[in-house]
């Protein structure tokens, strides 16, 4: 588990790659799994007051163990401030493991042009 402090500038696009790799090196196989974002104000927040969630169950190529999350300009356009995130992968086993976690930080955009 890796705690990692993410920024953006409100109302971007962001995404995020993962390569999931064994303790060898290995490509891990995704194939059936799901990975889910979330962000939030307060660390013990519900999810459903989280100010992001994603699932993603379709990846980039499951058996080298690629996937992406991708997180619209609608879903970046938060006040202002700092929020905290994590990610976790569900296997089809049904395990679940958080593998990144921290602070989403969410800076002043200058440019609003959307046109």
């Amino acid at each position: 588990m890796s705690k990692v402090d993410l920024e953006c500038f409100r109302g971007d696009t962001k995404t995020y790659l993962f390569h999931f790799k064994d303790s060898l090196g290995n490509a891990i196989n995704i194939t059936g799994a799901s990975l889910f974002f979330s962000v939030k104000s307060g660390e013990t927040d519900l999810d459903a007051v989280a100010k992001i969630t994603k699932t993603v169950t379709s990846h980039t190529s499951p058996t080298t163990g690629d996937t992406r999350v991708s997180i619209s300009a609608v879903e970046t356009n938060l006040s202002v401030g700092e929020y905290f995130y994590d990610f976790q992968l569900k296997d089809t086993s049904g395990n679940i493991a958080t593998f990144m976690y921290g602070k989403f930080k969410v800076l002043q955009d200058i440019t609003t042009k959307t046109t």
